[in-house]
C-alpha cells in the first residue's frame, strides 16, 4: 500500500516551509531542480516516507507557468508526502502547523 497526502499553504515559500519542517521533523531537505518541477526540496525519512516541498506553479512548455495541482489554484506552495503506511503521527504534527492545510489523501 502507498499513502499519498497533499498539503498546501500560502503562509510560507517553499524554502521557508522546508526549513520549518526540517526543524520540526529533524530531517534534512535537499534542494533539487528539475525541468518539470523547477526548484523543490526533498527529504526521505527512515521508514522511506518521501517529503517534498514545491511551489504549485511549475515551468510550462510554452514559457508560461502551469499549476502542479490545478484543483487548488489559490495555493502557492505544496507539501507532498508519500509513505508506505498511513503516517498519522506525521500528519498530526503537520496539522499543528499554522497556515498548512491538508488538501487530499489517497491510498493505493
Amino acid at each position: 500500500m502507498t499513502v499519498s497526502d497533499i498539503y498546501g499553504t500560502n503562509s510560507y515559500t517553499a524554502k521557508e516551509l522546508a526549513g520549518l519542517l526540517a526543524d520540526r521533523l529533524d530531517v534534512t531537505f535537499t534542494e533539487r531542480e528539475s525541468d518539470y518541477l523547477g526548484v523543490y526540496f526533498l527529504a526521505t525519512l527512515a521508514d522511506t516516507t518521501r517529503v517534498q516541498v514545491q511551489p504549485n506553479t511549475i515551468p510550462g512548455d510554452d514559457g508560461q507557468d502551469d499549476l502542479y495541482d490545478d484543483e487548488h489554484p489559490d495555493v502557492s506552495v505544496l507539501l507532498l508526502i508519500t509513505s508506505p503506511t498511513p503516517a498519522e503521527p506525521l500528519n498530526d504534527e503537520l496539522s499543528a502547523l499554522e497556515g498548512l492545510t491538508r488538501l487530499r489523501s489517497t491510498r493505493s
